[in-house]
C-alpha cells in the first residue's frame, strides 16, 4: 500500500502548504477508492484526502456499512494522523473497530482503531 499511497500523493494539489497528502480506502468488497488533498486560495474550499477518498466511494453508491479501512500518508516524511474534521467523517462511515493505518514516506506504520482516533464523537444519537 506504500507504494500506492507514494504515487497518488503525486496527484496532490497543494501549492499553498506544499503538505501533500493521499489516502485510499478500501470497501468490504476489497474495491479501493482513492484520494489526495486538493487546496484552494480560500483554504475552506480545500479537501482533506481522506474525505476526498470517502467521498468518492460514497459517490460510487457505498454505505456506511461498506468500509473496511483507510490507509493515508503525507509528504512529510512523519506518520500523521486524520484532522478533526476527517475524524468526524471516518466515525460516521467506518465501524468503530476498523483500522486506520498511517505511513511515513520512509516506510514507517501505526494502526490506529476508529475508535481509537475518535473516542467521542459526534453521531446520529447526539440529534435526539
Amino acid at each position: 500500500m506504500k507504494e500506492k499511497l507514494l504515487e497518488l500523493q503525486k496527484n496532490s494539489y497543494a501549492p499553498y502548504s506544499n503538505f501533500h497528502v493521499s489516502a485510499i480506502v478500501v470497501c468490504q468488497d476489497l474495491k479501493e477508492f482513492n484520494g489526495v488533498n486538493v487546496e484552494n486560495a480560500s483554504y475552506g474550499a480545500t479537501i482533506c484526502a481522506e474525505r476526498n477518498a470517502i467521498f468518492s466511494a460514497v459517490s460510487a453508491g457505498y454505505t456506511k456499512n461498506d468500509f473496511k479501512e483507510l490507509h493515508l500518508m503525507v509528504s512529510s516524511g512523519e506518520i500523521c494522523e486524520p484532522c478533526f474534521i476527517c475524524r468526524q467523517v471516518i466515525s460516521e462511515f467506518f465501524p468503530k473497530d476498523a483500522p486506520i493505518y498511517c505511513y511515513s514516506t520512509k516506510g514507517e506504520v501505526q494502526k490506529y482503531l476508529v475508535k481509537d482516533l475518535c473516542p467521542h464523537p459526534f453521531d446520529s444519537e447526539d440529534l435526539k
